[in-house]
């Protein structure tokens, strides 16, 4: 595995523990993360949208789609394409049907079962992080995609300001595991999910692994003085 600047990109996440964790908040993990982020998470997916389409492109995959907001901004932004969201957790696109966007298939991240380079885009919003392992998903990502596709990776990330840094780390280990858990029930999954941020590369790191992986020319833009970044890769 691809070491980056002191960092090993080897840890494997529990597939079967976040299969089980999103099974349990699926039903209020929208209201989670709108109450969470205090709605910024949506101008965070309609901003990956307009880039998205200014690139006018045909077939889009929205991969582990969950509720399948992101998937919906883009085809808003983008309502000539055929946007598909695959996600690996039923209960999690239950509740995408629920809110009126049907185009779905479940789908492993590590094992897609799409032929090789049938889409123009892809994108990943707030999933990666989750997936079994990070460059095994990036290479199957770079699979899927044709010659000169995009990808674009939307994740929370550490912001890097100081002062800023301390408050969101504290935010991040004792407030927003109480506040989801309340909303949710299930603190035990959101404990899980928000070390999972701490530990998710970002910045410079995150591009070196998105090029190690099948893709050039990876770049991070940071959102919400970096509480959130954007990468953008070509294949």
């Amino acid at each position: 595995m691809p070491r980056v600047a002191g960092h090993s990109f080897s840890h494997m996440q529990d597939a079967g523990f976040v299969r089980q964790a999103f099974a349990g908040i699926a039903s209020r993990y929208v209201l989670a993360n709108h109450v969470l982020s205090l709605g910024i998470d949506c101008l965070w997916r309609r901003a990956t949208a307009k880039r998205i389409a200014a690139l006018e492109p045909q077939r889009i995959l929205d991969l582990a789609t969950g509720s399948g907001d992101l998937a919906q901004a883009v085809q808003s932004a983008c309502p000539e394409a055929k946007v598909l969201g695959a996600d690996f957790s039923v209960p999690m696109m239950r509740e995408a049907q629920a809110r009126h966007f049907r185009s779905l298939v479940a789908a492993d991240g590590l094992a897609l079962p799409f032929q090789d380079g049938v889409f123009d885009v892809l994108t990943v919003a707030f999933g990666l992080r989750n997936m079994a392992s990070w460059p095994a998903a990036l290479q199957e990502m770079s699979r899927v995609l044709r010659p000169g596709g995009r990808l674009f990776v939307l994740d929370f990330s550490i912001p890097r300001i100081p002062g800023i840094r301390q408050l969101y780390l504290f935010y991040l280990k004792r407030i927003m595991p109480r506040i989801a858990g309340w909303i949710t029930g299930k603190r035990e999954a959101y404990v899980y999910l928000c070390g999972s941020i701490e530990r998710f590369p970002s910045g410079k790191d995150m591009e070196s692994l998105i090029c190690a992986n099948g893709f050039q020319s990876a770049n991070a833009t940071p959102l919400t003085f970096g509480i959130a970044s954007l990468y953008e890769a070509v294949k």
